[in-house]
């Protein structure tokens, strides 16, 4: 009979890893900037993220899933965290930078 090489009566893998919270994966990426005297959260989202379709509200037209683009809310909101990010909109690359 052949020979198993899988161990016995051990765990056999790595200890479970906690997972990231939400607000420690936004950091990473998410950056802050002033236009026009507003402060901006800006997210970029890849291509695998990208799940949906938005549209764009620099120039209305539709971003497509797959399509990298931005999500911009303001940091700077007199209400909190939570109105400003439930404001956010999905921005193609190019309209954020003319904006």
């Amino acid at each position: 009979m052949p020979r198993s090489n899988r161990p016995r009566g051990r765990s056999g893998g790595r200890p479970a890893e906690e997972p990231d919270s939400l607000e420690r994966l936004l950091s990473g990426w998410r950056r802050t900037e002033t236009r026009r005297g507003v402060t901006w959260n800006v997210q970029p989202v890849s291509a695998a993220q990208a799940q949906k379709t938005y549209v764009c509200p620099g120039c209305g037209r539709d971003i497509p899933p797959g399509t990298s683009h931005l999500v911009a809310w303001r940091a700077d909101g007199v209400l909190g965290d939570a109105p400003d990010l439930a404001a956010r909109r999905h921005w193609h690359e190019s309209c954020w930078r003319i904006a």
